[in-house]
């Protein structure tokens, strides 16, 4: 596993993501929607909306909300933005499952040889 030190520029948005959310007033889900919505102005990449997944979903934030979400700004940040936001968002989702499945079978494996040496 990376130290911190093996990492500066990850620590270092981890770190400002912390205070940012640690200074903020706003409750979980309009802090969630305004994080979105700056990423779609900014036609931010995939992985920044990755970074945002788990936030989202301990905010309880919908699909449904989602496309509330870019139908409200497509008309400011426009259409190209917003559709390059939502390739952006499903390639997030799509590594946010890859994970999630390449986390799941490391545990099973795992606990396969915890029983099997046991």
């Amino acid at each position: 596993m990376a130290t911190a030190f093996e990492t500066p520029v990850i620590d270092t948005i981890a770190a400002m993501t912390i205070d940012s959310v640690e200074r903020c007033h706003m409750d979980e889900r309009t802090l969630i929607l305004a994080r979105i919505a700056a990423l779609v102005a900014m036609d931010a990449p995939a992985i920044s909306y990755l970074a945002h997944i788990n936030p989202a979903i301990k905010a309880d934030f919908t699909a449904e909300q989602l496309q509330d979400l870019l139908i409200a700004i497509a008309p400011v940040v426009g259409t190209a933005r917003v559709m390059s936001a939502a390739s952006h968002i499903a390639q997030a989702f799509g590594v946010a499952l890859a994970l999630a499945d390449s986390e799941a079978e490391a545990i099973a494996q795992a606990e396969a040889e915890s029983r099997g040496a046991g």
